[in-house]
């Protein structure tokens, strides 16, 4: 009799941080915490951790250096694309493009100008309804369209609007998503 043996949901994860340079030490205690979380749980995106791993980007339009932001109305607040693993998912670009799909209705997104991490990042979450306060280790990509006409919003209390760096960066209000910014501007001037 030969077993099946389910694919590691943490894999996917090491894998990805093995190839990530953390920038500074506060990104570099980030990516240590998300590899004790690692070591110390079967499924990582769990939410029913008080600590679980999160998949999210931020989209561009090249051509024009356009950054996309969706309205969170949760947090209130103009964030990037993303969000959870849905069951059975483990493959962080893979949430990420999935999310960023579901979000803005772009067909076409792509990892750009690869699919490589960009930032890691643990955020708290306050509580909210029957949920209680916990944290994300948000991982960070970009991903890319060439028809951003085509953008939507997924439901009309979360918009979503194309903006120049100056403005996005003027318009969030989050010190990490800020650092995002940055480095998806230092990308966008390749």
């Amino acid at each position: 009799m030969v077993s099946v043996v389910e694919p590691s949901l943490r894999q996917p994860v090491a894998d990805v941080l093995a190839r990530f340079h953390p920038s500074g030490s506060a990104e570099r205690a980030d990516v240590a915490r998300v590899h004790e979380l690692l070591r110390a749980s079967d499924d990582p995106w769990s939410r029913k951790t008080p600590l679980h791993i999160t998949s999210s980007a931020v989209v561009v339009h090249p051509p024009t250096r356009r950054i996309l932001l969706r309205w969170h109305p949760r947090q209130k607040a103009w964030l990037q694309l993303g969000g959870h693993a849905d069951p059975g998912e483990s493959e962080p670009i893979d949430i990420a493009l999935r999310e960023g799909r579901e979000e803005t209705g772009l067909p076409d997104l792509v990892p750009w100008p690869d699919a490589s991490l960009l930032h890691v990042v643990i955020v708290p979450v306050p509580a909210h309804g029957d949920e209680p306060a916990h944290e994300h280790a948000d991982l960070r990509f970009v991903l890319a369209t060439s028809e951003p006409e085509a953008a939507r919003a997924e439901r009309p209390d979360a918009p979503v609007r194309w903006l120049s760096v100056p403005e996005a960066l003027e318009l969030t209000s989050e010190a990490n998503l800020q650092i995002t910014l940055s480095r998806v501007a230092n990308l966008l001037q390749r």
